[in-house]
């Protein structure tokens, strides 16, 4: 079982990969040898926000994680 930390870091993750691929998105929306990639990359994008949108669902649901003082 994750902790809600590991939860909220994987979903900060998945969204930094999302902002990623929506910038290279972008970039291949503006080149015109690259447009046949625009749909993948698009789809990925997705996919990663979708998946951020996941663990911050499933953090939320768990108990705030406690840390130990040594």
């Amino acid at each position: 079982m994750t902790t809600r930390q590991e939860q909220i870091n994987l979903a900060a993750e998945a969204a930094a990969l999302a902002a990623n691929f929506a910038k290279e998105t972008d970039r291949a929306a503006q080149h015109p040898d690259m447009r046949a990639k625009v749909q993948n990359l698009a789809a990925a994008s997705t996919a990663w926000a979708n998946a951020a949108q996941a663990h911050a669902a499933i953090a939320a649901l768990l108990p705030e994680t406690e840390t130990t003082r040594g």
